[in-house]
């Protein structure tokens, strides 16, 4: 499988009968290079190079019970997460999110959290495993992002497209907003369950495009697949025109995909600050879960008019679910086990070279309890 950035996507396109363009070889291999950025960031972390090592001051009070009143993220523009929603509804009180800027992938949100500029970032389960692997001091604490008949991801090609199945892929191009997580593992999956060979699935070409402008590119036709995500998707399909090869919920069924992480030794020195973060991002979920959907979307409208971003709002309109499987959260084992499993068949990850307990943690849930009881 092919990766290129996102200005591959302008290259012309062969007409209509002619043979498919060339392809440089290295699918599986090839999407590796952001990962192994971060790892090499990791590895730096651990080793002492991170700002996070130089001494930050608190802003807490002297009689406060948190350690810290200000946790630096990343955002998305265009969505509220969990966490943005919990401190609009006063969940997070009396500690304060500082938005640092905005981000457009889970593995560029966690370079930050590694790098120390960041406090807390959010990424795809296979990508934390994979950076805890190469050694980063993260751990994740609660899911944030999920899959279920409501939220999914789908792989969309346009009506009139000859593809239909998986060996139709080969020597075309798929659009996806990063490399390393979980559109590009749901692309392998897919080839991996309809037989295609590792030395046939270097022939697909995965193209790096901001989730906003993928349907733009599918309709120009300068690719041939685009993965659609959530509220992205559900304004394409409502314009019509497309339709899905596969989708992750098809493939997965219902599953928390994604999770908040922080550095293990920011959890070490602010454990109260941390309880209230995940204690925030649990109601925050469970209130978004139990109320209609018209009042979340309106709240959500109102939160990013307020924040002043100068942000496009009208795919948060089409906003259905978070799909956290977990109650407030809680992360199962097989959320990860899953991953774990995937890279060992593919040679990513030795039988047994990883520990559950160190990819995360729901010791800050508060919902554990009731976890552990059933």
């Amino acid at each position: 499988m092919t990766v290129r950035g996102p200005r591959a996507a302008a290259r012309p396109r062969a007409a209509p009968g002619r043979a498919p363009r060339p392809v440089r070889p290295g699918l599986l291999r090839a999407a590796w290079p952001a990962v192994f950025l971060l790892a090499l960031l990791a590895l730096c972390g651990a080793a002492g190079c991170s700002r996070a090592d130089a001494p930050r001051a608190s802003t807490a009070g002297p009689e406060s019970e948190f350690e810290t009143l200000e946790l630096r993220y990343q955002g998305n523009n265009g969505t509220v997460s969990p966490i943005e929603l919990a401190e609009d509804l006063g969940y997070l009180a009396p500690i304060r999110l500082q938005f640092i800027s905005s981000t457009v992938s889970g593995p560029q949100s966690v370079q930050a959290v590694v790098t120390g500029d960041t406090d807390f970032g959010g990424a795809f389960n296979g990508a934390i495993i994979k950076l805890i692997a190469a050694k980063a001091p993260i751990i994740a604490v609660a899911g944030y992002y999920g899959v279920d008949e409501q939220r999914q991801s789908g792989f969309y090609v346009l009506n009139d497209s000859p593809l239909r199945t998986a060996r139709d892929l080969l020597d075309r191009a798929i659009s996806m907003n990063t490399l390393g997580a979980h559109s590009e593992f749901m692309v392998k999956e897919f080839l991996w369950r309809n037989q295609i060979t590792p030395e046939e699935a270097r022939r697909v070409t995965l193209l790096v495009v901001p989730p906003a402008n993928g349907e733009q590119l599918l309709r120009q036709k300068q690719v041939d697949v685009a993965a659609l995500g959530d509220i992205y998707r559900d304004r394409a399909l409502e314009r019509g025109g497309i339709r899905p090869l596969f989708s992750d919920y098809e493939l997965y069924g219902k599953f928390t995909a994604g999770s908040y992480v922080m550095k293990t030794s920011f959890i070490k020195e602010n454990p109260n600050t941390v309880r209230r973060f995940v204690e925030a991002t649990a109601k925050a979920i469970e209130w978004a879960r139990s109320t209609p959907r018209e009042t979340v979307v309106e709240r959500c409208l109102a939160l990013m008019k307020k924040r002043g971003r100068n942000e496009e709002d009208s795919a948060i309109k089409f906003w259905r679910s978070y799909g956290v499987a977990g109650k407030g959260g809680l992360i199962a084992e097989r959320e990860f086990q899953i991953w774990i499993d995937w890279m060992v068949r593919s040679g990513e990850l030795k039988p047994g070279e990883i520990a559950l307990n160190r990819l995360y943690t729901n010791e800050f849930n508060p919902y554990v309890n009731e976890q552990a009881a059933r």
